[in-house]
């Protein structure tokens, strides 16, 4: 196998086990132990990274998992003020 092949299924490869790692933490039992007022870091912990944030007029809006599985955590200077969840088991 040479180089840039190997490179490439890695590439390829990567990021899929990043997302399975982190979709063993997309849990009801996880999404449990959040609470309001919670940092980013505090949730990170429970839940390992999210897939996605944005951030729009301070409000930073984290989504773990996907739309049809996972659960969004909306922070307010650095705190959980919101959060909501789809489809968990």
């Amino acid at each position: 196998m040479s180089f840039p092949t190997a490179t490439r299924i890695l590439t390829a490869l990567v990021p899929g086990l990043f997302l399975v790692a982190c979709a063993d933490k997309v849990t009801l039992e996880n999404y449990g132990k959040l609470q309001i007022g919670q940092t980013f870091d505090d949730v990170q912990k429970i839940v390992g990274a999210p897939a996605r944030c944005d951030e729009v007029l301070g409000i930073r809006s984290c989504t773990w998992g996907d739309e049809q599985h996972g659960f969004k955590v909306n922070f307010v200077g650095g705190q959980v003020i919101l959060m909501s969840a789809r489809d968990l088991k």
